[in-house]
């Protein structure tokens, strides 16, 4: 039992990382009804992005400076993938039945994937991509852990929840502010009447796969942070888990995201100190059939409006 605080911070970094994650695939669902399987990939392109900014221009440079070139680098590659995945994949299916995008979206994971692993292999200098990468130790963002008491809080740590609380305020600010906010929520309302009353639509969900992409890109880069290597398949588990996430919290809610994410972060580490972390996956998903069977809408439940 003893355990337990510690199990909670780290129950909760990973819960703002898989958070981080779920409000990518929250926007994008509240718009085009879409569940993009494919999102677990951008974080990886992302992670790869951030990787590849260092390795071209900094290479052995460690300084704090040198992360928010990164994140910039991570989010221009996760947010192209994200524009010309919706533009040549999604785009055309839109009117089609729900079946043909969702098989679509695990194509386009699966060639992803594939891409990174056999487009890395081929760069001179560049570590390959079929196996773990090794992610840059940024000088004040890695490094000596913090000690409360007996708890121990990684560096990497605080980059995450810290990113979620900036993220999650910025979104906040964005979509309720903003003029493409408000077009945002109207479109997810209603996208036909929206399209009458001047809105381009087409562009308003292009947005929504750029902002998803950008939060998706960051949690790449703290994710690369944390375990100190990157690799190829980093998306799939993590993306499942996300979409675990935003199921959780209530598909469509982008607070229920954030709340899914955290939820079923400290209920994986929970599950390390009363079963065995062997079997933390098997609670997770255990907890989103249990959800599905007993509140289907999720915990916040989703802001559902029915459309003309």
């Amino acid at each position: 039992m003893n355990d337990i605080p510690q199990q909670l911070v780290n129950g909760l970094t990973n819960g703002s990382l898989y958070a981080l994650i779920a409000v990518g695939y929250t926007v994008v669902y509240g718009i085009v009804q879409l569940i993009n399987f494919a999102h677990g990939e951008v974080f990886m392109i992302g992670a790869f992005g951030a990787l590849s900014t260092w390795f071209l221009l900094f290479r052995d440079n460690t300084s704090v400076w040198v992360l928010p070139v990164m994140i910039a680098g991570a989010i221009a590659a996760s947010v192209a993938t994200a524009v010309i995945m919706e533009r040549i994949a999604y785009r055309p299916l839109r009117h089609a039945p729900r079946l043909a995008p969702l098989i679509t979206a695990i194509g386009i994971s699966v060639f992803l994937q594939e891409f990174v692993r056999l487009f890395y292999g081929t760069i001179p200098g560049f570590p390959s991509a079929k196996s773990k990468i090794p992610f840059p130790a940024i000088d004040g963002v890695t490094g000596s852990p913090f000690h409360l008491g007996s708890v121990v809080i990684q560096r990497p740590a605080l980059f995450t929840m810290g990113a979620l609380l900036v993220c999650g305020l910025f979104l906040g600010w964005f979509i309720n502010k903003t003029k493409q906010g408000r077009a945002m929520q109207a479109v997810s309302q209603d996208p036909d009447t929206a399209r009458l009353m001047g809105i381009d639509v087409d562009r308003i969900i292009v947005i929504a796969f750029a902002l998803g992409a950008a939060l998706a890109a960051i949690a790449g880069v703290a994710q690369g942070l944390q375990n100190n290597n990157i690799d190829f398949k980093m998306g799939f588990m993590a993306g499942l888990k996300a979409f675990t996430a935003a199921v959780l919290g209530g598909i469509g809610n982008i607070q229920g995201a954030v709340v899914g994410g955290l939820t079923l972060g400290v209920a994986e580490a929970l599950a390390t100190v009363f079963v065995t972390g062997a079997w933390k996956d098997v609670f997770a998903f255990g907890l989103l059939i249990l959800v599905l069977v007993f509140r289907p809408q999720g915990l916040l439940g989703a802001r559902v409006v029915d459309r003309a």
